[in-house]
């Protein structure tokens, strides 16, 4: 399945043309994302594979750093942009779509092939309820900062500032839990070690193609103004819907592909895994970020987002809770990330 994304390769040169001969922003910006999505992959791949050779604790440590390194890419040039919402629109879409596209569509097609597929209901049990956590770490300085900026306008970016932290501390812990039950650096391990490439193969690889997604963001950031109108979409509907989904397509097909082969425990672990390296990490690193840059950007997610963060939370906790997963939950998840699509695109935002 790789080889048929890498040839998307072919839209970069055409991004870095288009930026130096003025052509129209629209097509940058498709060029661009379609470019990212090949080396979103190559650069997860290079990252697994470089895993490998460090052994099953340090590679779980790699997996959770780099996981989502184009994500946050991409994040940080719209913040750098001001375009703020945006950013904060594509920490709740890529939350979303692994709990929902990612995990319903490896629950569908693993239960469709295998039937009732079995997972360490520890492991899974633990992040369903590290998920509900972040939601509430997510939602907490957005209910309250509207009522501390009537008396103290800093306390916002404070509040902020604070919960990052402790999120990223939980998130620290939460990865060092994970190496004591033993359960998803392991697995990833036997995943790639049958085709492992050499350390330097591996390094060289990961520099690459991180240099070429920042050069990639770069052009896709500086060209969605011009795309949301020409395209008449919202600015909140590419944030949430379509930046997540060009990030995470390599990542998404390691689950879809994890699941097919009756893995579904290494699939569990990546859908919901990443989501809590989004909000847990990403989210708190990115407000940090945010303050070097001089853009500050606070925890504070509209009323749309969060009630979707809820749903979509408590749907996929109910569904990895018991260890056992079928083809209807899959569907079901589905359904629901197909209903806040269609609403996010009529949303006028």
């Amino acid at each position: 399945m790789s080889k048929y994304i890498n040839i998307l390769l072919i839209f970069a040169p055409v991004a870095i043309l288009g930026q130096f001969l003025g052509w129209s922003p629209t097509l940058m910006f498709v060029s661009a994302a379609l470019a990212v999505i090949p080396l979103a992959g190559i650069m997860g791949r290079a990252t697994e594979e470089l895993a490998v050779h460090t052994g099953p604790r340090l590679s779980g440590f790699l997996n959770a750093t780099l996981g989502n390194a184009a994500e946050l890419i991409i994040t940080i040039f719209a913040i750098k942009e001001g375009l703020l919402e945006l950013a904060k629109a594509s920490i709740v879409g890529s939350i979303l779509g692994n709990l929902l596209l990612v995990l319903g569509l490896s629950v569908l097609v693993g239960g469709i092939r295998h039937g009732a597929q079995k997972f360490d209901r520890t492991q899974a049990s633990v992040n369903a309820t590290m998920l509900i956590l972040a939601i509430i770490a997510l939602g907490i300085p957005s209910l309250f900062s509207q009522s501390i900026d009537q008396v103290n306008h800093a306390g916002v970016e404070y509040l902020s500032l604070g919960t990052a932290a402790v999120m990223i501390l939980i998130y620290i812990l939460s990865v060092l839990f994970s190496f004591q039950l033993g359960g998803e650096p392991e697995q990833a391990h036997e995943l790639h070690a049958e085709t492992s490439w050499s350390v330097r193969k591996a390094v060289l690889f990961l520099i690459v193609s991180t240099g070429f997604i920042v050069w990639m963001s770069e052009i896709l950031v500086g060209s969605v103004e011009h795309t949301v109108r020409a395209l008449g979409l919202s600015e909140f509907f590419v944030g949430i819907i379509i930046v997540p989904l060009i990030g995470n397509v390599a990542e998404h097909l390691v689950a879809v592909q994890a699941a097919l082969k009756n893995r579904m425990e290494l699939s569990m672990s990546i859908s919901l895994g990443s989501s809590l390296q989004i909000a847990l990490f990403v989210a708190p690193v990115l407000v940090f970020l945010s303050l070097l840059i001089g853009n500050p950007l606070t925890l504070e997610f509209n009323q749309f987002e969060l009630i979707a963060l809820v749903g979509a939370a408590l749907i996929a906790a109910s569904a990895a809770r018991d260890g056992e997963s079928n083809w209807l939950e899959g569907a079901m998840l589905l359904v629901v990330y197909v209903i806040l699509g269609m609403a996010f695109f009529f949303l006028p935002m």
